[in-house]
């Protein structure tokens, strides 16, 4: 199992060696670099944890894809993971917020590391609303999948399988939410928390219907979609950008300097990366069948966190246990099962 690992204990050796040099630049002191190395290893912690779920969720897709494709998701899949979600997209999101150039959001991200925490979480109501309504959609178009005929919780899972001929009924689910939750924040909130949910529908809606046009047929919500490698590819990118929201924003608690908080998501994210070639490479979702089911359960739980956040704040840890904590019972079950039915 090891083998796996061998390649992210390296990226962490070069993190924690660019950190330490980092913390003795900025602080000049021996306590204020292990203090540094310590967040590092923290945040990296944190978001192993907030992103098994999502090591699954690649794992069923990547299994479906042909060889060239999945070499390239994790190859350029993890650069634009690491550098693109966990660097430029903050950027990005300051950039936009405060109408200013690239180069004038790094300078602001170095030197008035404040500020720009400050307009990052600024930016938090249109990014729970995207990701939450994209999330919302994968999870739920799981349990609505026609082709899925295997049930962990079937109380909850075969009352949605009766209702999976219903056209568009996880869009009606997820603008509905939008909605309730809209009526209960501030009305400038609201609106961009409306448009920044329908454009997550729009992107999910958007990268199924790219599937169904490069596949010629058949569903693109979850497993379809890996038969056409570009799909895929795409499909897998703006998934991990949904996960890695809460990350980057809840980053924040700990330090608002950027490097830092890039150093240790981006050691997450090859553990992520990791466990998810593990779990392709040793069939680890056909020997355990609920494991998947509780990677989605997980998904459903986050969407509706990060929806839900923009009017209560649920700690981050929180979202961490619940994901964790649904995995887990998923994989006893499923040990369970394979005593009862081995087959």
């Amino acid at each position: 199992m090891l083998k796996y690992y061998k390649g992210s204990f390296l990226f962490t050796a070069i993190c924690l060696a660019l950190a330490g040099w980092l913390g003795f630049e900025s602080t000049g002191t021996l306590a204020g670099t292990l203090g540094i190395l310590w967040i590092v290893l923290v945040l990296g912690v944190l978001e192993v944890s907030l992103s098994f779920d999502n090591a699954v969720v690649n794992a069923t897709v990547l299994r479906d894809m042909d060889d060239v494709w999945r070499r390239r998701f994790l190859t350029w899949g993890i650069l634009i993971a690491v550098f693109g979600m966990r660097i430029v997209f903050p950027l990005a999101v300051v950039a936009i917020a405060a109408h200013m150039g690239p180069i004038e959001a790094i300078k602001l991200a170095a030197g008035d590391p404040v500020r720009y925490e400050q307009i990052i979480t600024s930016a938090h109501v249109g990014i729970s609303g995207f990701g939450g309504a994209f999330l919302a959609m994968v999870g739920l178009n799981f349990f609505l999948d026609e082709d899925k005929d295997e049930h962990w919780l079937g109380w909850i899972e075969r009352p949605l399988a009766a209702l999976r001929a219903i056209s568009g009924l996880a869009t009606g689910i997820v603008l509905l939410a939008l909605y309730v939750i809209g009526r209960f924040i501030p009305a400038a909130d609201a609106m961009t928390f409306l448009s920044a949910g329908i454009f997550g529908l729009l992107t999910y809606i958007a990268v199924h219907a790219i599937g169904v046009l490069l596949e010629g047929d058949g569903d693109a919500a979850t497993g379809a979609v890996a038969r056409s490698g570009f799909a895929a590819f795409l499909y897998l990118e703006v998934l991990d950008a949904s996960f890695s929201f809460d990350g980057v924003i809840g980053a924040f608690a700990l330090s608002n300097n950027l490097f830092i908080i890039a150093l240790g998501l981006g050691i997450g994210a090859m553990f992520v990366r990791s466990m998810t070639i593990m779990l392709v490479e040793r069939g680890t979702l056909t020997q355990y069948r609920y494991l998947e089911h509780g990677a989605f359960y997980a998904i459903v739980a986050l969407a509706a966190i990060m929806l839900l956040s923009v009017r209560f704040h649920i700690p981050e840890t929180i979202t961490g246990l619940i994901g964790a904590t649904v995995i887990g019972l998923s994989f006893w079950a499923s040990i369970r099962s394979n005593r009862t039915r081995p087959a």
